[in-house]
């Protein structure tokens, strides 16, 4: 088991920066997420941790030992790539004992490794099989077990779920949860789903332009984001962020007008200019619900909408901002809807820094 620290790691390709001074830890048997939109350096900064890629400034440590000079087999990790890269002429034994017999590790051995891996994954009943008679599914078990009977103090895992559909990776990201806590040791995962990162990390580092923008827990990251881009990349649906404006302690985003002098909102005091942001789910319509007097209230007609099944996402406008709210099917399309906004779910941040204020 072994805790991973980063300290001021810079990659470069060339004259381009891919990673730029990036410092955090990962504590032993924590499960991090490095989440981020394509091309953000997330992959190289997990191949950097593997030893895959040098990294031109900076120390990594796993445990209590500078890894920069090891070699990625000494480093005692296992990665799980976004491709299987299952051997299709050998069958499921076979591809999970590859490296133990390349390591010329003892036969009992690698058969308690192999059948320890084969119990956690439920794969007992196709070590027998090959790839090809598996589903998408359990040849992903199989790379997981690849990994596992490394007996790993820490496993790397690039986007393992990418090539699965939709259902599938809903059910293998619980799976890769219970295993974590199984096998009790220190993840760092990869995704630029944003909603595999909140359901999965005990703690999220969101990266943009190979620079950490927050490191958190999914709670914090979600609620409390500390700039815009936290804000709009994490989540379901973007938070809806409005040029604004505060004035002895009234509010005014899009024309409509709030009296934040009057809640217990913590509103920037000595700053006129503004961004508000609320995410969608905070937007809700007041069909059910006795709200306290206090709530922003609006109505609108929305320019157009997406059924859920148990809800609505509606589109609309507010001033000349594009945003997302959700509503219940009790509306009809075309209806005007009755909207509330509890004050206390606003965000503020700085209008040129883009840093939160609150």
């Amino acid at each position: 088991m072994a805790k991973v620290v980063l300290k001021n790691i810079t990659k470069r390709f060339g004259k381009k920066t891919i990673l730029d001074d990036i410092s955090f830890e990962v504590k032993d048997k924590e499960f991090v997420v490095l989440v981020g939109s394509s091309g953000c350096g997330k992959s190289t900064l997990l191949r950097t941790i593997a030893g895959l890629e040098k990294p031109n400034c900076g120390e990594i440590y796993i445990g209590s030992k500078c890894v920069n000079k090891i070699l990625p087999k000494d480093r005692d990790i296992a990665m799980v790539f976004q491709s299987y890269a299952l051997y299709p002429h050998m069958s499921v034994y076979e591809n999970m004992a590859f490296g133990l017999n390349v390591r010329k590790v003892a036969k009992c051995e690698i058969k308690r490794r192999v059948n320890n891996a084969a119990e956690i994954l439920g794969l007992e009943d196709y070590l027998g099989v090959k790839p090809r008679e598996l589903s998408g599914g359990q040849r992903q078990r199989v790379a997981l077990g690849r990994a596992i009977v490394r007996e790993p103090s820490v496993f790397l895992m690039d986007e393992p779920l990418s090539n699965l559909d939709a259902k599938l990776r809903v059910a293998m990201r619980s799976e890769i949860k219970r295993l974590h806590k199984k096998l009790d040791t220190t993840f760092i995962y990869v995704t630029h789903d944003q909603t595999e990162a909140l359901t999965m990390g005990d703690r999220i580092v969101v990266l943009n332009n190979g620079v950490v923008q927050q490191a958190d827990s999914a709670d914090n990251i979600y609620n409390h984001p500390k700039n815009t881009f936290v804000a709009t990349f994490m989540g379901a649906y973007p938070m809806n962020l409005y040029e604004a404006t505060i004035e002895d302690g009234l509010l005014n985003f899009g024309n409509i007008f709030v009296n934040l002098s009057t809640t217990p909102v913590d509103y920037p005091k000595n700053v006129k200019n503004v961004i508000v942001g609320v995410r969608a789910e905070d937007i809700v319509d007041r069909t059910n619900v006795n709200y306290p007097f206090n709530l922003i209230k609006f109505s609108i007609k929305p320019d157009f909408e997406e059924s859920l099944g148990s809800q609505k996402v509606v589109y609309f406008k507010i001033g000349k901002t594009d945003t997302i709210a959700k509503a219940s099917t009790d509306y009809r399309s075309g209806d005007l809807i009755d909207f509330s906004i509890d004050p206390m779910k606003l965000k503020f941040f700085d209008v040129y820094t883009k840093e939160a204020l609150n």
